[in-house]
């Protein structure tokens, strides 16, 4: 098993990696029906991905919605041998991060810095659930709060790491009751999993939870090294449902800048920490995956009484500049509840305001968050279909069970769609097209930075395949430098009509974003 560490003082998260300018992201997946069972050795428990609608009598379903459960790893042998699953892995432990805490100051500095003092958050509305350790339901700040959920049994055992769910969760939404503190979103509707201790079955399983409750926001402080495919995919089925992921950067910078999960995943709001003067936390993670930052000293936080007689404490860390992110981004959505999950996500970022240097950058991403600007800034243009960073995303029966609506259809010959591009969230775009028999498509697309054009065939398993299979599978390409127009075509010369997966995606050293329309023609 391995554990996935809260970010507090110092933080951890999962991230694949993103060289600067690159185009197709290659990031290794589980092929379906292999499994590795070497790579069970030393852990206890597994996760099976099955069929969606088989069962593992005897097993704990972690999500319905991939099929996956968990299991003794004495199991797996048998599991493999009797019901073909399509993934085995190790459930890896994500170990907490410890925060570094003080007797607490009662200076809430960030509420400046983000703006928030010049504007009101609202009653309840978009919820926050935030996965961490238990909440402390005793505790001055959450005891008889309204619009609280416990979406299980909370526990804080009065080990070390316990604290940091009850602490997460009062920057968050602790309410103005005239004790203590008060959190970004002090009305919040707040829903709590309990995912202590930490493994990657407990953090999927409560995004199963969460989305059960609708769409929202969730909230990951913590993390860990590496790349896992099933909680890769629980977060784009989250993102393409409606709601939006934020995570910690981590905080080992000064300890080789580890890359995390989930922060690095594509589609996850990924927050770096600043300090009192507006620069990048010493300890804040630095990388491409950072979107923004918000505050991360010297905190203000509530804590069980055991881990501080008052029941306050300070507290430094990226896990508690995302809550901030996260808090604000369910005030502006229940403020704009128009928006869209693309929308919403691009609007937090880009609104922020740029420091250090110009434009984006590794150390703050955008910039600091700014909640009156997300509040009144002009709302970014839908991007559609997301996530759709590859055929499995879109065909049907894969990630989704149902397929993403196609650009064409059989009744519907001509389309045309706009999207944009972005290294670090969105690279690639996959669209399906219905290619009626013995008919051509012509695909024109025009770019406002370098974005190369391919087409597959039906059969393609990705489209980042390469040698022989892309071979097999690649119908046509277009690369051309800079801003030209790129155009690819397919004449389906058969009997019966076949659907085609368009492919827009960034170049390798090319631009780092790209807004496109893509024009589809069907002709005899």
């Amino acid at each position: 098993m391995r554990r996935v560490g809260v970010f507090a003082a110092a933080l951890a998260a999962l991230v694949p990696v993103l060289p600067a300018g690159a185009g197709k992201l290659q990031v290794a997946r589980t092929t379906p029906g292999v499994v590795e069972l070497m790579g069970l050795r030393g852990h206890p428990y597994a996760l099976v991905q099955l069929p969606l609608g088989r069962r593992l009598p005897g097993a704990k379903l972690v999500s319905r919605r991939l099929g996956v459960w968990r299991l003794p790893s004495a199991r797996a042998q048998a599991v493999v041998l009797g019901l073909h699953p399509l993934a085995i892995e190790a459930d890896r432990e994500v170990m907490p991060q410890r925060a570094a805490t003080e007797p607490f100051a009662g200076l809430e500095w960030w509420r400046a810095a983000i703006g928030a003092d010049r504007v009101s958050p609202p009653g309840p509305g978009k919820g926050v659930t935030v996965i961490d350790t238990g909440l402390d339901v005793s505790h001055p700040e959450f005891a008889g709060r309204p619009n609280t959920t416990l979406l299980n049994a909370q526990s804080t055992t009065g080990a070390e790491d316990e604290l940091h769910g009850t602490a997460v969760s009062s920057v968050v939404a602790a309410p103005e009751n005239g004790v203590g503190l008060a959190g970004v979103y002090p009305q919040a509707a707040l829903a709590e999993w309990d995912s202590g201790p930490t493994f990657v079955s407990d953090v999927i399983e409560g995004m199963e939870h969460a989305l059960d409750a609708g769409q929202g926001v969730i909230n990951m402080s913590f993390g860990f090294d590496g790349y896992d495919p099933l909680l890769a995919d629980e977060v784009d089925i989250a993102f393409g449902t409606g709601t939006l992921l934020v995570a910690a950067a981590g905080n080992d910078f000064l300890e080789g800048n580890a890359r995390h999960s989930p922060a690095a995943l594509p589609h996850v709001l990924t927050v770096g920490a600043t300090d009192e003067q507006n620069h990048a936390s010493y300890f804040s993670n630095r990388s491409l995956a950072v979107d923004l930052a918000a505050p991360g000293e010297k905190i203000p936080v509530a804590v069980p009484t055991w881990a501080s007689a008052s029941g306050y404490a300070t507290a430094d860390g990226t896990s508690f500049s995302a809550p901030l992110v996260a808090g604000a981004a369910a005030w502006v959505w229940t403020r704009r509840p128009e928006l869209d999950v693309t929308q919403l996500f691009d609007l937090m970022r880009w609104s922020a305001t740029d420091i250090g240097a110009p434009g984006f950058d590794e150390d703050t991403g955008w910039g600091l968050l700014n909640v009156p600007a997300a509040l009144s800034a002009a709302a970014p243009a839908v991007d559609p279909e997301e996530p759709n960073d590859d055929v499995y995303q879109v065909a049907a029966g894969k990630l989704f069970s149902n397929a993403e609506p196609p650009l064409t259809s059989p009744g519907q010959g001509r389309a045309t769609l706009s999207a944009r591009l972005d290294v670090t969230e969105d690279p690639e775009d996959v669209y399906r097209v219905w290619v009626p028999a013995r008919r051509r498509v012509a695909i024109r697309v025009t770019v406002s930075h370098d974005a190369d054009v391919e087409l597959w065939n039906a059969t393609t398993p990705s489209v980042l395949v390469t040698g022989a299979v892309r071979r097999k599978h690649l119908l046509d390409g277009s690369g051309s430098e800079g801003t030209h127009p790129e155009s690819v075509g397919f004449r389906n010369r058969t009997r019966r009509g076949t659907y085609v997966f368009l492919d827009v995606y960034l170049p390798e050293h090319g631009a780092s974003a790209a807004d496109y329309r893509a024009t589809i023609t069907t002709a005899r």
